[in-house]
């Protein structure tokens, strides 16, 4: 024997609490996309607005404050600047990149670059037109090193490279020996608070008469002229 069961058809008040309760949903839905757009509009949204200003040009030199790690906090701590990595700009089958010493030297799309940088802030330092020749010497050079690892030691051996060595030696060598930036020694930098992190990385006591060349340093360089930059105070180091 079978049971059928009756069931009522909702009332129109039931129907029309339904109608209301979906619009609510709906409204707080988009309610919460629109706020969520905004905020992402108001974070990220400045950054595409200066990265789309920015004229590249090859030979530009980008410089951003990394992600933070414990190398990094060492990197701006003991040079007393925001600027923690840097990479030149090329032009590459058609598309704009950067040649950068990161997880080793590498290409990168521009774009990621910029917005890989803590806050998407970033500056960028063109050679003066007396030095524009040396340009594309400079790429070929920063070409051959391509592969080559990161160098968390900051030696100047061609052996691993870090980001300023990079385009420091492609300048020197494009150029026939000239300097771009003051290299300085190790004690002469904020070194003691970050004693231990430099021997965690050199695997030994900390070398104060190893020669390096920073980011600040770099960018300080007299060949070189600020021509844009968001984020980055001017003159702020």
């Amino acid at each position: 024997m079978s049971i059928s069961v009756l069931q009522k058809a909702p009332t129109p008040d039931k129907q029309n609490r339904r109608r209301r309760e979906r619009r609510m949903v709906a409204v707080t839905l988009g309610l919460s996309l629109l706020a969520v757009g905004a905020i992402a509009a108001w974070v990220v949204g400045p950054a595409y607005l200066a990265y789309w200003n920015y004229e590249p040009r090859e030979g530009d030199i980008l410089f951003h404050s990394s992600p933070r790690t414990r190398l990094v906090n060492a990197i701006e701590k003991v040079t007393g600047s925001r600027k923690s990595h840097c990479a030149i700009v090329a032009r590459l089958d058609g598309d704009w990149v950067v040649y950068e010493a990161y997880r080793g030297v590498e290409v990168t799309p521009l774009k990621e670059f910029i917005f890989r940088g803590r806050d998407q802030a970033f500056a960028v330092y063109r050679l003066n037109e007396p030095q524009q020749p040396h340009v594309p010497a400079m790429l070929a050079h920063v070409h051959e090193f391509l592969g080559r690892p990161y160098d968390a030691r900051y030696r100047l051996d061609d052996e691993k490279i870090y980001c300023t060595e990079l385009i420091y030696k492609a300048y020197q060598r494009a150029t026939g020996g000239e300097s771009l930036g003051q290299l300085v020694r190790l004690r002469d930098l904020n070194w003691q608070p970050y004693e231990e992190t430099i021997e965690h990385f050199e695997g030994g006591p900390a070398p104060l008469d190893r020669e390096i060349i920073t980011p600040d340093n770099l960018a300080e360089a007299e060949p070189l002229r600020l021509i844009y930059s968001h984020r980055f105070s001017v003159g702020e180091r």
